[in-house]
């Protein structure tokens, strides 16, 4: 079996844990904010979404970049594809993305200004709606 596959099969494993990640951190936060600093659940939410922000979200989004930009070195062909330009393009934007989770965590986390639950709410839907696109993009190979 090929390096290449083996590449693969890791960057869609971490591809799998970053949008776990990202589909569950605007809903810990969302939760976060219904209570009050110092109120179990506050701290509950708050916990785990550092948690998991240290343990699932910040690892994965670094593998799959590097064993993305690995798959890339091992077959550049893949760069002369226009859906792959598209698809980086998503990546990117997701990768983006979860910087602004984390961005508005922690300001929710200090107390600062805070989106309103209904904005939490949409943004939960946003990395799967991103997600469907690099998937149709990655398996049907458009143009």
């Amino acid at each position: 079996m090929s390096v290449y596959l083996w590449v693969k099969a890791a960057h869609i494993i971490f591809v799998v844990a970053l949008m776990a990640g990202l589909l569950i951190y605007p809903r810990y936060k969302l939760h976060q904010i219904k209570a009050q600093p110092g109120e179990p659940l506050f701290d509950t939410m708050q916990e785990a979404s550092n948690r998991l922000r240290k343990i699932i979200l910040n690892p994965s989004l670094v593998l799959v970049w590097l064993l993305g930009l690995t798959m890339l070195y091992l077959n550049p062909s893949l760069l002369s594809q226009g859906w792959m330009h598209t698809k980086l393009l998503l990546v990117l934007i997701l990768s983006g993305l979860h910087g602004y989770f984390i961005s508005i965590g922690k300001k929710i986390d200090r107390g600062d200004a805070q989106p309103t639950p209904k904005t939490l709410k949409m943004l939960n839907e946003v990395p799967f709606l991103i997600m469907i696109g690099v998937v149709l993009l990655a398996v049907l190979k458009p143009f």
